[in-house]
């Protein structure tokens, strides 16, 4: 048996960390929107072994036990006592190591076909507990539409949808260790966000308050190391972005435009400026509500 699921790759566009558990994990309160970059996971399952095997279109990335997809489909395979192997083979479309929870979509996808194929009957909650166990990015993935997400990522409240909206994606050729990131945040320092403005904001599709609204907590952290960021986000906003800033723990920059037009624009102002660009819709898994 087999199955195809998209992986949508994710923003925030909100993000703020509130303070350290005492197992070293942050406490989160974000805002998160899937978008229409996807990875595409095939999955399909074996009779003739119980070997989970992991094959991508890219050299970038583990093919083994460290690879998140293969993770989820070990914890399924053990949780449930399945003795069928798995063959999973990634079709990698979103940057890596981007802030854009490229290998934590990969791991939600294998979460929700192997739910399917093996007959589980776990809901997205379900999936989405299992899938904190390997990334806290993975039980938003599970869901994938507009979120608030907070814990330690466990919590998902989905959000109105924001197809409105136009998203230029930029990843400068940095790739970011985001547990190295999250040792550097000093939470007596850090700058705390109104999240909940941005959440009612999305609820009430007031978009001239999302753009306002919007932060992320880390982008001072990051951009310390990386200040190509604070130039692509002067770029964004100079070409007509109502609002640009860093996603996850970087090193990529979004920009928000209401106009297709002037997304375009933007778009067409970096191509030259930084080589991996994308102009994205927002998306919004199809049974997330």
């Amino acid at each position: 048996m087999e199955t195809l699921e998209k992986a949508p790759a994710k923003l925030n566009l909100s993000l703020d960390a509130l303070f350290r558990h005492l197992d070293g994990d942050p406490e989160w309160r974000m805002v998160m929107t899937a978008i229409d970059l996807a990875d595409y996971v095939h999955i399909e399952t074996r009779d003739d072994s119980n070997a989970i095997q992991v094959q991508t279109n890219t050299g970038f990335l583990p093919q083994d036990q460290r690879n998140l997809a293969f993770q989820a489909a070990k914890k399924l395979q053990e949780l449930f006592q399945i003795d069928q192997g798995v063959m999973i083979t990634i079709d990698k479309h979103i940057p890596v190591s981007a802030g854009m929870g490229g290998g934590s979509a990969d791991a939600a996808a294998v979460l929700r076909g192997l739910n399917k194929l093996w007959k589980l009957n776990q809901s997205l909650t379900d999936l989405a507990r299992i899938g904190l166990e390997i990334d806290s990015d993975v039980p938003f993935c599970v869901y994938s539409c507009p979120a608030l997400v907070e814990g330690k990522g466990e919590k998902i409240t989905p959000l109105n949808d924001l197809t409105s909206l136009w998203f230029v994606v930029a990843k400068p050729k940095a790739s970011v260790s985001t547990p190295t990131i999250l040792k550097q945040i000093d939470f007596s320092e850090i700058q705390h966000l109104n999240v909940e403005s941005v959440v009612e904001a999305i609820q009430q599709q007031d978009w001239e308050q999302l753009t306002a609204s919007m932060g992320n907590s880390l982008e001072p952290i990051t951009i310390q190391k990386y200040p190509e960021i604070i130039r692509i986000k002067e770029r964004m906003i100079k070409f007509g972005a109502e609002a640009a800033q860093m996603s996850g723990t970087g090193p990529t920059v979004f920009g928000i435009s209401t106009k297709q037009s002037r997304a375009q624009h933007i778009y067409n102002s970096l191509r030259g400026f930084c080589k991996e660009v994308y102009l994205v819709r927002p998306f919004n898994l199809k049974n997330c509500n």
